[in-house]
């Protein structure tokens, strides 16, 4: 599957302000989509999106807070910088201890926009990165026949060849013969390597 574009979506129903955005963040080589409302951006929004969200907190109709709401409901992991007002900073303050990644105060430098909005690219790229390593892992481990992940449960726990191969009622031969396909299969480059990655798939999520 092809990357998409790390794109700057611009959300704010002030078209001069949608405006000089686009034209700034263009400026420096960055891809941009703007939006006059919180439900047309939402309902174009794809979980492949990448790059962050530039979003102002009021808006009529669905606000940024609660458009932000909504991305989380979804799954999105899109970075949201709000865009406030002086009045509307209490408002960005919650929503930063919502999940959000930033917000500038009007009116703002353009190179600390620039800079903000970096970050949140850098953050969304690290994130889409773990996020792909992890399906990638649990690919693999579904790749597993039912035995090799009674071995590989074994393996995590610890076991000795001859323990496994005394507790699944097989030889010790068997045993290796499993553990080297295992290793190959998740392309384990050492146990350790390979005990990690298990965990990363099978430990229950807190």
């Amino acid at each position: 599957m092809r990357a998409r574009t790390p794109t700057v979506f611009v959300v704010d129903d002030d078209g001069a302000v949608r405006s000089s955005l686009r034209l700034l963040l263009k400026s420096v080589g960055l891809a941009v989509a703007t939006f006059d409302s919180a439900q047309t951006f939402l309902d174009s929004h794809s979980e492949q999106s990448a790059g962050c969200v530039l979003l102002d907190v009021r808006m009529p109709g669905m606000s940024g807070p609660v458009l932000q709401q909504q991305l989380t409901r979804c799954g999105s992991v899109l970075p949201v910088i709000f865009i406030t007002g002086h009045g509307d900073v209490s408002m960005a303050v919650e929503a930063m201890q919502q999940g959000a990644f930033d917000f500038i105060e009007k009116p703002f430098h353009d190179q600390e926009l620039l800079e903000r909005v970096h970050r949140a690219l850098e953050k969304d790229a690290l994130v889409r990165g773990q996020l792909s390593e992890h399906q990638a892992i649990r690919e693999r481990f579904d790749s597993l026949t039912p035995r090799e992940r009674e071995v590989l449960d074994q393996v995590t726990r610890g076991s000795s060849n001859k323990v496994m191969a005394y507790d699944l009622r097989i030889s010790q031969r068997t045993i290796e013969i499993h553990r080297s396909r295992i290793m190959e299969k998740m392309e384990a480059p050492s146990l350790a390597h390979l005990v990690r990655m298990t965990l990363s798939v099978t430990a229950p999520a807190r």
